[in-house]
């Protein structure tokens, strides 16, 4: 049994002692800094490495210590702590520990860890520990649980909903994606007689109509650490759904890095006509799957009606549209219809009410040539063998003729953004292992700073001549089905194997995609099970912060309009979850690649040692290299010189400051207390809660198939 070791708190005075350092070195006004960084010691389990990787995702410092290596750091006095320009030094603004003491009995660490809580007043994260008086909980068997959360409803406390995750709406569910396989495993307890143990947030205990604590506060020796009793990993819903709040508890919402929650749709091919799934032949007629030409083209496309009601939808959910368009498309309608192109007319008549981006003209393929004799298709090659690009000339009028045609329309167009027609002109495996060397000279002839490229297969941002490119997540409402039937049908196809009449991709990539236990029902597959499962997949996404846009096809918001049941699930879900202060952000496709970027700077700038932070007192102090933006989340009320600082997000103030060199200083609200001053206030001192819960205005395993195309 682990043990927690209790010492005698000691003064600043007393660890400068320990440290060997003169008495007189302390600064005048004795007031210790803290540097912004968090110490995560890891035992190799899923819950630090949970953690670690929140911290990563929001771009906050830490230093991992891992406990399996031989070769790691000692965890003593001079770890901690130090003196900087004569002021006592904390050189972790919290600790989080995968237990609450994960050392051997009477462990010279835990005990020198024991010391800088105590002295600096840092918090500690037990990230995964049971229910027994050693930390404030009476033990499980004592009336408590211990056994599968599985499909249960958690919810946060009123203490949580007025601390750490007054965030949440106040429901934290348990997933259960699996009846066999457990995926959640949690102790269950009261607050041990006499202990200060504040649950954040509880859970029914089975068989009784008592609450048990899942995550909660306890202050003893003065010391406070958060108690956290079932086990995670960083993919889970309910750890995404409680990441912010162990950050923020542990922090006191005084943290580099940032983290929101985005939500960004971009409906490729509009205009234009998709071409049909084929439930016979399963293949597409009139693309390059069907073998020799086979089968009868029978596209779908948008109707005026379906653009009235894209334009409703918009309405009543709050969320705009990316429109990502190919203006060659209502010119074929108008030659085919005598000039008439109903879509058209009605999507320019409220083209205002849609973000909209260039699709290229024709949707041409812009990478190598394609030699579609054969299926898969291949590049095409000259008699030597050499590879037979789509000329830069190609590329230039498929960009430029659809800029000036949007133009031309009236579209509110940004010109710097281009998503080409299946993400061509990049490396698409295996086929075309590089991308078009024409491909970049033609993005600079026409402007372009952010390509779009395709989540599953590109993932990292990347530049291609003077453009970066955006990743974003195919979803699986594929664009060659306009109902619920004909996408079923297909997905049957795609993942069951072939002794099921399936394709067998599923067998040949066991790695990356997995098999259906049987065929769904086209009747009843599409609602009970891919809309659920697409649901489940965006929603991590938003949840794990990630700001790349999805996509889908035109139509999908046509004829039976299947992309809509997703869409709803998604915003449905986090409406359930999360309270008014903390809405979705719906950027377009520049703004997220610029986010993306920063993100990418701001993580090269930590891993290359260029950026401190600290805190002292009432002031942190941020010094960074000049042009790179530096995120920050802060209390409410905070000032960056005259202005006040950052905008509300989650209960807190967060923003990107670009750093000129000099030292960025933030001024805090007198009601962030600094870790010492709470301290020294005594062990029972409150926590500045975050802001309150108030509305505010909106700032602002992933498929791969073969069907998934831009």
């Amino acid at each position: 049994m682990k043990r927690t070791v209790r010492t005698t708190a000691l003064t600043v005075g007393a660890l400068i002692a320990a440290l060997g350092l003169p008495a007189g070195a302390a600064h005048a006004d004795s007031a210790p800094r803290t540097d912004l960084k968090v110490l995560v010691v890891s035992d190799g389990g899923p819950a630090t490495d949970a953690i670690a990787a929140e911290l990563d995702s929001s771009g906050t410092p830490y230093t991992k210590v891992d406990l399996t290596r031989g070769d790691r750091p000692t965890i003593d006095a001079a770890f901690l702590a130090d003196t900087v320009d004569g002021r006592p030094r904390a050189r972790y603004q919290a600790v989080v520990l995968p237990s609450d003491n994960p050392f051997a009995a009477g462990s010279a660490e835990m005990t020198a860890l024991v010391a800088y809580e105590q002295t600096y007043g840092i918090p500690q994260v037990d990230a995964y520990t049971y229910a027994r008086p050693q930390v404030g909980l009476q033990y499980f068997v004592s009336g408590g649980y211990a056994g599968s959360l599985d499909g249960v409803s958690a919810a946060t406390t009123a203490a949580g909903r007025t601390g750490p995750f007054g965030y949440l709406d106040g429901a934290v569910p348990f997933e259960d994606n699996s009846p066999s396989v457990g995926e959640s495993y949690a102790y269950l307890a009261q607050p041990a007689p006499g202990a200060d143990f504040t649950p954040y947030v509880d859970a029914p205990i089975p068989g009784t109509s008592r609450r048990g604590s899942l995550v909660g506060e306890y202050r003893h020796d003065g010391r406070r650490e958060l108690v956290v009793t079932f086990v995670y990993n960083r993919y889970q819903q309910q750890f995404r759904l409680l990441a912010r709040g162990i950050v923020d508890w542990m922090t006191g919402g005084v943290h580099l890095g940032s983290s929101r929650h985005f939500f960004a749709v971009h409906v490729d091919d509009v205009f234009a006509a998709d071409d049909r799934w084929d439930t016979t032949l399963n293949c597409t007629p009139g693309d390059v799957d069907c073998t020799g030409g086979a089968g009868t083209p029978n596209p779908i496309r948008m109707t005026a009606a379906d653009a009235d009601e894209a334009a409703a939808w918009q309405n009543r959910r709050g969320l705009t549209l990316d429109m990502v368009y190919n203006g060659a498309g209502s010119l074929d309608q108008r030659e085919d219809h005598d000039g008439v192109d109903e879509l058209a007319d009605r999507m320019l008549a409220r083209r205002a009410e849609f973000r909209w981006v260039n699709h290229t003209y024709t949707h041409a393929y812009l990478g190598c040539e394609q030699d579609v004799s054969v299926v898969p298709w291949k590049c095409a090659t000259t008699p030597g063998g050499a590879t037979r690009w789509v000329s830069r000339g190609a590329i230039d009028d498929e960009i430029a003729l659809n800029r000036v045609w949007g133009q031309t329309s009236g579209l509110p167009l940004q010109t710097d953004e281009l998503v080409t027609g299946e993400h061509s002109g990049t490396a698409i495996l295996p086929q075309q292992p590089q991308d078009n060397p024409n491909l970049a000279p033609a993005l600079a002839d026409n402007g372009v700073k952010w390509l779009a490229s395709d989540n599953s297969r590109d993932p990292e941002q990347r530049v291609i001549g003077p453009a970066a490119t955006v990743a974003r997540h195919p979803m699986n409402v594929f664009f060659n089905a306009g109902r619920a039937a004909e996408e079923v049908d297909e997905y049957n196809w795609i993942y069951t194997s072939r002794a099921q009449g399936g394709s067998g991709i599923c067998e040949d990539h066991p790695d990356t995609t997995t098999c259906l236990p049987a065929p769904l029902s086209t009747a009843t597959g599409y609602a009970g099970h891919i809309v659920p499962q697409e649901i489940r997949t965006a929603l991590g996404h938003v949840l794990a912060g990630d700001p790349k846009p999805h996509f889908i096809h035109q139509s999908n918001l046509a004829e039976e309009r299947i992309a809509y049941p997703v869409l709803d699930g998604v915003l449905d879900g986090y409406a359930a979850l999360f309270a008014d202060n903390t809405p979705l952000v719906n950027l377009r496709m520049r703004d997220i690649g610029t986010e993306l970027k920063r993100r990418a700077a701001w993580t090269a700038a930590l891993r290359a040692g260029q950026v401190t932070a600290h805190r002292v007192g009432d002031t942190v102090t941020v010094q960074a290299p000049a042009g790179l933006a530096v995120p920050a989340t802060l209390p409410d009320g905070t000032r960056l010189g005259a202005a006040a600082f950052g905008s509300p997000y989650a209960g807190r103030a967060t923003a990107w400051t670009v750093s000129t060199g000099a030292p960025l200083a933030y001024d805090l609200p007198a009601t962030a207390a600094a870790p010492a001053a709470r301290h020294a206030a005594g062990d029972r001192a409150p926590v500045p809660a975050p802001a309150p819960r108030t509305k505010v205005p909106e700032a602002v395993r992933e498929p791969r198939s073969t069907a998934a195309l831009g």
